[in-house]
């Protein structure tokens, strides 16, 4: 990629209106510097970077090709949304993204109307984008709706239940899967391709809509012609699955073929009912760091563009963030007891497992992004002898909410909590804020809630938590603590005592305590 800043065609583009004007033989160029501005934008701000880089040819060909805002795209979580913000009038404020009074790092409804739905967490856009066409269906409009969504976030049930539910309607709707997982299998290339053109083309559809209808009077020739067609597409595809659900699969195709992309969408817009479009794309594609190493520039603080991101030399001075404190307490406790498992929702990273996994890879359990699982997989592992501890984000504990009530509390199972990023986050925004979990845990019975002061008192509550025979929860903030060195000693704390750190004197005549 080059590094100067020099994007002619960009400049000309305040909408997808102006996008559309473009001659298709323009539109590598178009993704060319769009990858360069994001490049430059979001090494300076810091924010969501491979994701992006990875989606810009097929954010590029839907708002070249649907007419945006009135057809809605729905970006799925919205993290790999930054291309399809610089497109649709944004572009001078892309540096502001993620800071106070600037852009949201997700798509939001107030904020733009190409935002057709506000996101942040994973798993909504296929019923989300689902609900819109049956709006549109029951206000007689043709607008198009266009579900964006990743291979993590498919993995969640809310995913799956949104497309049996398509499949059942027969909705004018399309799902993007965006697969971009590092190995990318031998089919994909111009013969998959071409495949998919013709899959979606209208020869295909004519003759397999015709064949339908002539054979619907011979049943056994009609279930020969079907099983023959799955023979064929399952040669080449892996659609069966997505089949089943009642959706035309097309795919896999080169999500980084800008022409094939535009090629297969052209002939999907004339298709009707549910579509299933698969691409394979390369997260980080177009700089070379973020594609050998997606994961580090998944999310970004500032960095220089030239040189890619250089871990620093200097060790933090405010000591180890609350995230280490649990995950260096989760491998003592587990030397400490076989009984111990850890059980994150795609969280690895985040909460704090790195190292836990390569130690205990036995007793470490990623369940993708699965909340609900993850917590009912827990109480089955309590009921029968384990002492399992979930690590989530405070925020997706709320999509577990049932799970924490039915099948944990009133069965009083002894399942750890480890809460991560309880109140406020930063950056993120209000969708990511652990605001409410303290709110929805008081009015359970039999839960022990604990919040620590320190990060000392961090590993003593988790401890504590994992001794009791009830349910329990360790809510602890993002970042680092307040310096407090970690004992190596584990000691069980007294439940509700409270511990005097002040006194203070109440004066009357000012209605104010004062500290001494």
């Amino acid at each position: 990629m080059n590094n100067d800043i020099n994007t002619p065609l960009l400049d000309q583009i305040d909408s997808p209106a102006d996008l559309r004007k473009l001659p298709e033989s323009q539109l590598e160029q178009l993704v060319e510097e769009l990858r360069l501005f994001l490049l430059h934008s979001v090494s300076k701000s810091g924010g969501h970077f491979a994701a992006s880089l990875g989606v810009t040819e097929l954010t590029v060909a839907l708002h070249y090709l649907y007419n945006t805002p009135e057809d809605r795209l729905v970006w799925d979580v919205g993290h790999q949304a930054y291309i399809h913000k610089i497109l649709t009038g944004r572009k001078d404020q892309l540096h502001s993204i993620r800071q106070w009074e600037g852009l949201t790092p997700f798509p939001k409804r107030g904020e733009s109307e190409y935002d057709a739905f506000g996101v942040g967490h994973s798993s909504t856009s296929i019923s989300a984008a689902l609900g819109m066409s049956i709006a549109a269906a029951r206000t007689g409009s043709d607008r198009k709706s266009v579900a964006i969504i990743g291979d993590g976030s498919i993995t969640a049930g809310m995913a799956f239940e949104a497309l049996n539910h398509a499949g059942a309607l027969h909705s004018d709707l399309l799902v993007i899967l965006n697969d971009n997982n590092m190995a990318i299998s031998p089919n994909v290339g111009a013969l998959s391709n071409r495949f998919a053109q013709l899959l979606s083309g209208k020869l295909y559809t004519s003759v397999r809509s015709g064949s339908k209808k002539v054979l619907s009077n011979i049943p056994s020739a009609l279930e020969i012609a079907k099983r023959a067609e799955e023979h064929v597409k399952g040669m080449i595809s892996p659609g069966t699955l997505f089949e089943e659900f009642g959706f035309n699969y097309i795919g896999p195709v080169d999500g980084h073929d800008l022409h094939a992309l535009i090629a297969t969408l052209k002939n999907i817009q004339e298709l009707k009912g549910p579509q299933f479009l698969h691409i394979i794309t390369k997260k980080g594609k177009g700089y070379a760091p973020a594609e050998d190493d997606p994961v580090k520039y998944h999310g970004v603080t500032p960095f220089d563009p030239h040189k890619g991101i250089i871990p620093s030399a200097k060790p933090s001075s405010s000591g180890p963030t609350y995230s280490k404190v649990f995950g260096d307490w989760a491998i003592d406790m587990a030397n400490e007891d076989h009984r111990f498992a850890a059980i994150t929702p795609a969280m690895r990273e985040g909460s704090g497992l790195v190292q836990f996994e390569k130690e205990h890879p036995d007793k470490y359990f990623d369940v993708a992004i699965a909340e609900q699982h993850s917590v009912t997989v827990a109480a089955g592992m309590a009921c029968d002898g384990l002492k399992p501890v979930v690590a989530i984000y405070s925020t997706f504990l709320q999509r577990a909410y049932d799970q924490l009530i039915h099948d944990v509390v009133v069965q009083e199972l002894p399942v750890l909590f480890a809460i991560d990023r309880a109140g406020c986050v930063g950056a993120d925004g209000p969708t990511h804020n652990g605001s409410y979990d303290l709110s929805f845990m008081r009015c359970l019975p039999g839960m022990v809630i604990m919040a620590p002061a320190d990060e000392n008192e961090c590993r003593q509550m988790l401890y504590t938590g994992f001794k009791l025979d009830q349910p329990a929860a360790v809510r602890y903030p993002r970042g680092t603590g307040p310096g407090i060195e970690v004992e190596k000693e584990m000691i069980a704390l007294p439940i509700g005592k409270a511990e005097i750190r002040r006194k203070g004197k109440w004066t009357g005549n000012t209605g104010i305590w004062h500290y001494g």
